[in-house]
């Protein structure tokens, strides 16, 4: 086969070296458009993941490629004048440089043609080429040419980050922090070989351009930027290679191939710079589509199965790498952390590394978690020589409430009686939760009237009866343990007056049903009836039926009470711009869309007083088009707070064609910018089934409470299921 490879780069390099010796009659010629010897960036760093599956492909190139390599197991992080050091973590990495040549040395002992200070402007001259590989980086001639056919999108945004070297030989891959007068810079540091190491500097664009680097030159910014650093760099120089302040270029294919023209590496795709596995990335890619074509002949059969091998993985790994550059992007927001904490933060931002996993890879540093999170008020905690409980088994103080530990948990109803599930039942599941050791026990949405319920089956706290059922279930978990049982209060609007949701999710009652209010007169969903908006008179009586069924959780001994403003329900109809359209002081802005679920917080407040503590559910995003996005659910959170002791997190729901983005604790990442911007102590769930996934959260400062998944605990309350 005849094959035309656009960039020298690792990925084009060792696709053509792979391919030659799978079949050394191929006929293969890479084109670049620098020359041999010019390159880029300056280090490139492997895993061990990586580094296995290089040897198993071609043995040659992968002892020529490590033995030039520098390896380091630890992080070091600098962060308010304290150095932070965790181990465990072993990296190696190579000089881009020198990677390059190790590469180019091994294609031409194979006899692939290579070709330097080519430019190529289209691709009618490799007319006769069977396979066109686009291996030309970010800013790809074959993407761009097939771009339309490719789904092709490139967008930048974010921070602003220079690719410097230093002659510094760090023993460690470094983060350094400096707070500067124009805000908070960073820089990343490893070394790469035995005389140099890569210095990235990044900060927010608006910091870049208040320090004035905007303006400045290559040599300037360097010099700015060596001043700033100057008690890391010890003595040492900035070393300047092209760098350039740019930002990040997310580039993303719906389809890597069209016809006989493939794509590799940043061609394809690009992961953020702060996970470093770009280049990881772009040569597996080039091992999955040389295997391909070990597997097919035809170029459009291996091209798919290339495709259908590699986008799954680095679409994991471009979530992962988001989720490393959110965290940068907004590491201001963690400027209050103490070191440890800040460092355990920043370890486990991408989600690839949890609490259990930085246990094994370095016990003593995360017995430097346990031993902090345990210290009350940051007041020197446990002696040396006593073990400190994780951080989910440590006490959570909400006002003048202890919680005993960070696990909270409710009970799931299922295949409830048509009058709801007896109170003998409840007590059972709330007790089964208790013994499992949960500190909070939350209840299912309690309607504060009748025509408040969700379904028929939804409990009430609306009268005597359903006060004495309650009692019962919160003194039989009293007599169990030290729980605190909180009672979950609701008005369900427009989702009202639905079939059970054993038999469907939003189905509504074609028999039996009951009047509907929201703030604006939309259905629903499909088929769903259409509420009355919700008047002056009618909010008055609903803030009264919220005050009543606050004081008859104080009768029924609750120990605390959420409010529940999330999930579409009434009280979350007035807070989205979806489903509120009114055009008095109650709609419109945030700001008015949030008068009347605030006043019934309050309300709720003053009937609650300080029995306990008091948490308010909301939905901080909508997962819809024109919907509220998590800068909004800040701006809630933040406006709440001065009513409420706990924020509960939750997303979606808002309307029946939202586009939810579910996944394991896919709402730990909405809890952490609600905690770090607004200071608010956070509850969160979202299929939160671990202890690990508690421990990562809660020792990391993301949440302070976490809603473990009752089915993971295998805790169902029902007449014919019991825990």
């Amino acid at each position: 086969m005849k094959i035309s490879i656009l960039g020298a780069g690792p990925a084009g390099l060792y696709f053509a070296i792979l391919m030659k010796r799978a079949d050394p009659d191929h006929q293969i010629q890479v084109i670049e458009r620098n020359p041999a010897d010019a390159t880029f960036g300056w280090g490139v760093v492997f895993s061990e993941e990586t580094l296995g599956a290089l040897r198993d492909a071609d043995e040659e190139s992968y002892i020529s490629i490590t033995d030039t390599f520098a390896q380091w197991d630890a992080i070091d992080i600098h962060y308010r004048g304290t150095l932070v050091s965790s181990r465990g973590h072993r990296f190696s990495a190579i000089s881009r440089a020198a990677l390059l040549g190790l590469l180019q040395g091994r294609a031409g002992e194979l006899d692939v043609e290579l070709q330097f200070e080519h430019e190529l402007s289209s691709l009618d001259s490799l007319a006769d080429a069977e396979l066109i590989v686009g291996a030309d980086g970010v800013n790809s001639l074959a993407r761009s040419l097939y771009a339309e056919e490719l789904g092709a999108r490139v967008r930048s945004h974010g921070t602003k980050f220079a690719w410097f070297g230093t002659d510094l030989v760090f023993d460690a891959f470094t983060f350094i922090f400096h707070e500067t007068e124009h805000g908070l810079i960073q820089a990343h540091a490893y070394p790469f070989d035995a005389a140099t190491s890569t210095f990235i500097v990044e900060c927010a664009e608006d910091v870049w351009e208040r320090a004035g680097l905007d303006e400045m030159d290559e040599q300037a910014s360097m010099a700015f930027c060596a001043d700033l650093f100057a008690d890391e760099l010890e003595g040492h120089r900035l070393l300047s290679n092209r760098s350039l302040w740019m930002s990040f270029p997310h580039v993303n294919c719906e389809s890597w191939h069209s016809g006989n023209v493939v794509l590799l590496g940043d061609a394809a795709h690009t992961a953020h710079f702060t996970i470093g596995s770009g280049t990881k990335l772009a040569m597996e890619d080039s091992l999955a589509l040389a295997d391909a074509f070990v597997r097919h002949e035809d170029v459009g059969a291996a091209a798919v199965d290339y495709e259908l091998e590699r986008q799954p993985v680095v679409e994991r790994f471009q979530e992962i790498a988001n989720e490393s550059e959110t965290y940068f992007e907004n590491v201001k927001h963690y400027a209050g952390f103490d070191p440890v904490p800040f460092a355990f933060n920043l370890l486990t931002r991408s989600g690839r590394i949890g609490y259990a996993n930085m246990t094994l890879r370095d016990a003593v540093f995360m017995r430097a978690v346990d031993g902090w999170f345990a210290a009350p008020n940051g007041e020197p905690g446990i002696p040396r020589s006593v073990l400190a409980p994780p951080p989910m088994f440590t006490p959570l103080i909400l006002g003048d409430t202890t919680v005993a530990n960070r696990v909270a948990v409710s009970p799931v109803v299922a295949d409830a009686a048509v009058d709801g599930v007896p109170a003998a039942d409840r007590a059972e599941g709330f007790v089964a939760a208790a013994r499992a050791g949960a500190g909070m026990l939350l209840t299912e949405p309690v309607a504060i009237a009748a025509d408040a319920r969700i379904t028929p089956e939804c409990p009430t706290l609306d009268g005597d009866g359903p006060v004495a059922g309650w009692k019962a279930a919160v003194e039989a978990v009293k007599a169990e343990s030290a729980a605190l049982v909180c009672a979950q209060i609701n008005h369900a609007g427009r989702r009202g007056s639905m079939l059970p949701r054993r038999l469907g999710v939003d189905l509504p009652l074609r028999r039996g049903g009951w009047p509907l209010v929201s703030a604006s007169p939309i259905p629903y969903g499909p088929g769903c009836p259409k509420p009355k908006q919700l008047d002056q008179a009618g909010m008055e009586r609903i803030r009264g039926e919220f005050r009543a069924a606050a004081a008859r959780a104080l009768e029924a001994g609750f120990d605390a009470l959420e409010v529940n403003l999330a999930h579409g329900y009434l009280l979350a109809s007035f807070l989205s711009p979806l489903s509120n359209r009114r055009e008095d002081e109650f709609g419109g802005s945030l700001e008015e869309r949030l008068a009347f679920p605030l006043s019934v917080l309050v309300a709720v407040r003053e009937a609650w007083g300080s029995a306990g503590p008091l948490s308010a559910r909301i939905s901080v995003v909508d997962w819809a088009p024109n919907g509220n996005r998590i800068e909004d659910g800040v701006e809630v959170a933040r406006a709440i707070a001065g009513q409420c002791d706990l924020v509960h997190v939750a997303a979606g729901q808002t309307t029946a064609n939202a586009r939810p983005e579910y996944r394991r604790s896919y709402l730990m990442s909405f809890a952490d910018r609600i905690r770090s911007e607004t200071g608010v102590t956070t509850l969160v769930g979202g299929y939160v089934t671990t202890s690990d996934e508690i421990n990562t959260a809660v020792g990391a400062g993301r949440a302070d409470l976490c809603l473990f998944d009752a089915r993971a605990l295998a805790l169902t309350v029902g007449a014919d299921e019991r825990a």
